[in-house]
């Protein structure tokens, strides 16, 4: 067997929006079989879950108040489930995403062209500056771009002055442990510090799937230097007497650490 080095991935936006259209393409009908149900994606008006945790946005609020009015940017939206679920509440909704194959798969419930879905990357937003009230990202895009900042800028850009950015991913500290949901994924084994990604390749070496990492502080200054102010970040607890497990979300886990963050942003008036 011959040993091909990954390729360094750091810098290269293209290079990961490829390889994680590729992905999402191929894994849509596979992602759907064992998380559709959990995330809505097939009730009339869909779902807006931020995490494995549960967290649903009918309960949290974290985009404020939500109707008729608002104009809402999901950014990933994948299948759309959230992206539905806010165009239920009365607010003109795109969501984009880089996958059409996710895409698609959310095109059975979109009506009348409601929710719009569009075919996009999150490091070039196709939409018109201080034309949206909300942006959002639920475990979309954020974490398999290659400039973050970027994203943020792009956010601050289309936002109005009050509006607000909320995205959720992997919380950062997940970094440093394996994925493996039981005993075995306890052990602290990867530098929290080290920025490489991760990359998977085919036999030829062609990235196939890339996830970036940063820091709570990273994700801060990105968050800062876009011009927008943080409000909160959020760290859900495992729920009591939830047994769901979501790759490495598991209620052993959960009951140690957490697994998500939930970035809450708003633009200054």
């Amino acid at each position: 067997m011959t040993y091909r080095p990954k390729p360094d991935m750091r810098n290269d936006s293209a290079g990961s929006e490829a390889a994680n259209r590729s992905w999402w393409d191929s894994d849509a009908e596979a992602y759907h079989e064992e998380h559709a149900a959990f995330l809505g994606v097939d009730t009339a008006d869909g779902d807006f879950v931020w995490c494995p945790e549960g967290v649903r946005e009918s309960e949290a609020g974290l985009l404020g108040d939500i109707g008729p009015g608002t104009v809402a940017l999901e950014i990933g939206c994948g299948s759309a489930p959230c992206s539905r679920w806010l165009a239920a509440q009365g607010a003109s909704v795109v969501g984009l995403d880089i996958s059409a194959g996710m895409l698609r798969r959310g095109l059975p419930h979109v009506r009348h062209g409601i929710p719009l879905l569009v075919q996009a990357g999150a490091e070039n937003l196709p939409v018109a500056d201080g034309t949206v009230d909300v942006v959002c990202s639920a475990f979309g895009a954020i974490p398999f771009v290659a400039d973050p900042a970027r994203v943020m800028a792009e956010a601050a850009r289309v936002l109005r002055p009050g509006g607000r950015l909320v995205f959720s991913i992997n919380h950062p500290m997940r970094w440093i442990f394996l994925d493996d949901p039981g005993p075995d994924g306890l052990v602290a084994t990867l530098s929290y510090f080290d920025r490489s990604p991760y990359v998977e390749t085919d036999a030829d070496g062609t990235p196939t799937y890339v996830e970036h990492h940063r820091t709570v502080g990273d994700r801060v200054r990105d968050v800062v230097s876009a011009g927008l102010r943080l409000v909160d970040i959020v760290e859900p607890e495992w729920p009591e007497d939830f047994e769901e497990q979501w790759g490495q979300w598991s209620p052993l886990r959960g009951a140690i650490f957490p697994g998500t963050a939930i970035f809450c942003c708003e633009k200054p008036r």
